[in-house]
């Protein structure tokens, strides 16, 4: 199991995520599962690679409105609760670095990773 991430200082886009994916092609040179809830920028950017590159993922959505289907969701409250407790920002650029640094940690983390999945109760 893997965890790829980016941290953004602007709203993601289409372009952002098409950008992305082609960098998760280019690491892991073989299909893989993208699982996604319903935002905009996710069904135009599945679009855009159902029709250039079909080969590359699999693109599976999740319930609207279904936070609790989410492991991002249990990755982020781990961050927020887990790995950096009473953390207080002294501006943006500090906030982006301890988030990196804290989910960078994840990267690692062979037993949460799968956790945060079972969580959910998916049939993957």
């Amino acid at each position: 199991m893997d965890f790829s991430f980016q941290l953004h200082h602007a709203n993601i886009d289409t372009s952002r995520l098409i950008v992305f994916l082609r960098e998760l092609h280019d690491r892991f040179r073989h299909r893989v599962v993208i699982v996604w809830d319903n935002l905009r920028a996710h069904f135009k950017t599945a679009k855009y690679f159902t029709l250039e590159h079909p080969s590359w993922f699999r693109f599976e959505y999740l319930p609207p409105y279904c936070p609790e289907l989410n492991p991002v969701e249990a990755c982020w409250s781990h961050g927020k609760y887990g790995s950096q407790p009473n953390f207080a920002a002294h501006d943006v650029e500090h906030l982006y670095q301890q988030t990196t640094d804290s989910l960078s940690l994840l990267r690692h983390n062979q037993n949460l990773l799968p956790a945060f999945l079972k969580h959910t109760k998916l049939q993957i």
